[in-house]
């Protein structure tokens, strides 16, 4: 799969908009393809408080059909691929209520990456960002 995510993403605080909760001073996204196809994704950083953060590895299996998320009892998660610049995800509980979404586009030159992602987080406090990240 050609996918313009692929690669290493470094997070540009100023060029980006925090809810109140997550105000990460740095982070960097890893995007690889594993063997089946599906995108995985390594993402780490520093909090506001320049505490580490690593998060959990994420894979996006684009194929639009509802997947359990691995360590999350009772979430699907259904990722689809627009074109290569472009992926969305949704995660969501068996009752069909809405955890969070995610919503990545790389610039045409492919040096750039907006994410827009909002939902809940673990402590059940609501966010919405949009993030910008540049290619290492």
């Amino acid at each position: 799969m050609d996918n313009a995510l692929v690669g290493t993403w470094e997070l540009r605080p100023e060029k980006s908009e925090f809810g109140p909760n997550h105000r990460p001073s740095a982070a960097t996204m890893v995007f690889e393809i594993d063997p089946d196809g599906n995108l995985l994704l390594r993402a780490e950083g520093a909090n506001e408080k320049g505490e580490k953060v690593t998060e959990r590895p994420q894979k996006f299996i684009p194929d639009g059909k509802p997947h359990p998320v691995p360590g999350l009892p009772g979430l699907m998660a259904v990722s689809t691929i627009e074109d290569r610049n472009r992926l969305t995800a949704e995660v969501r509980r068996e009752d069909g209520s809405l955890v969070g979404s995610w919503k990545s586009v790389v610039s045409e030159d492919g040096r750039s990456l907006t994410v827009t992602n909002s939902g809940w987080d673990s402590q059940l406090r609501e966010f919405k960002q949009t993030t910008a990240w540049e290619r290492v």
